[in-house]
């Protein structure tokens, strides 16, 4: 079944099961693209602000017309990414793990992410290491995989695997396109993920056919065009409206795919999961 953010109603019930979400978000009030710091960015291309927000918008009102949980973080001004929430901090079993941005136009994010946290009474734990929040660590069952290569550095993943007492599997990402474990790699429920195979090192390509024999393959076409960059709750996957090839895969898999255009905030490099950071709490595992 194709939906698209405007027809959420009448959703059969067959497929797989849906779970209840907490998502934190944050407007892009302030976007624009002012610097450079991955191969997307073009400082000298025209940004619409407004249009930014009103797609951002969609999204959110998707999440929420789904029935999951949206809080918001107040935007701050001279930090245009701060809208991609998701590298604001990894939060499991009520754990917040705080970030460390690699570059320095990014810096200031991370006290304001990891305040709100604290204000919301989790347990905070600071990083030691470049740490990219859920940019680079995604839940999938019990196994917290872990990217490296570009931004969140290899032995940050020793802390998160102290941290949350969770296996922590290494994945070394090799295309400058796909910076962020979120842009080549979506998990859709415990057991299945996607990914693009060729933004992996031969040995993490290996890993993941094992530990995923059943994964979907996503195209280059479709990760272009931040297909990967989606959320899904177990059963409805919100993605990037373009990227109809995997949207086709994914439906056939039995999942109900939701496409959003985010096509503004691309031009900075990101789609509906980098807006979207899961908060989980003791009483969520998942």
């Amino acid at each position: 079944m194709t939906l698209d953010a405007t027809d959420l109603a009448g959703r059969p019930p067959a497929g797989p099961r849906a779970d209840h979400r907490h998502f934190l978000m944050c407007r892009p009030t302030y976007f624009t693209v002012e610097y450079a710091i991955n191969p997307w960015m073009d400082p000298a291309a025209p940004v619409d602000p407004a249009r930014a927000v009103a797609q951002w918008d969609t999204l959110r009102r998707t999440y929420l017309d789904l029935g999951h949980t949206v809080d918001l973080i107040d935007p701050l001004p001279g930090l245009p990414d701060m809208v991609f929430a998701a590298n604001g901090a990894t939060v499991v079993d009520g754990k917040a793990m705080a970030v460390q941005f690699r570059d320095p136009e990014r810096a200031d994010e991370a006290p304001a992410y990891r305040a709100w946290f604290e204000r919301a009474g989790f347990e905070i734990h600071d990083p030691k290491h470049v740490n990219e929040g859920e940019g680079d660590i995604l839940l999938a069952g019990d196994l917290l995989l872990a990217g490296t290569g570009f931004r969140t550095a290899h032995a940050a993943h020793a802390q998160l695997q102290e941290v949350f007492g969770r296996p922590v599997i290494s994945l070394q990402l090799v295309d400058p396109r796909f910076y962020h474990l979120d842009t080549a790699l979506c998990v859709l429920d415990e057991r299945t993920v996607a990914y693009l195979p060729e933004a992996f090192s031969p040995g993490s390509r290996a890993a993941l056919r094992r530990l995923f024999p059943d994964a979907v393959l996503a195209t280059e076409a479709d990760a272009t065009v931040f297909g990967l960059n989606a959320v899904s709750d177990g059963r409805h996957v919100v993605m990037p409206i373009q990227a109809t090839g995997l949207a086709a895969a994914l439906r056939e898999r039995g999942y109900e795919t939701i496409g959003v255009d985010l096509s503004e905030l691309r031009k900075s490099g990101g789609g509906p999961k980098c807006c979207t950071l899961t908060v989980r709490g003791k009483e969520a595992g998942r």
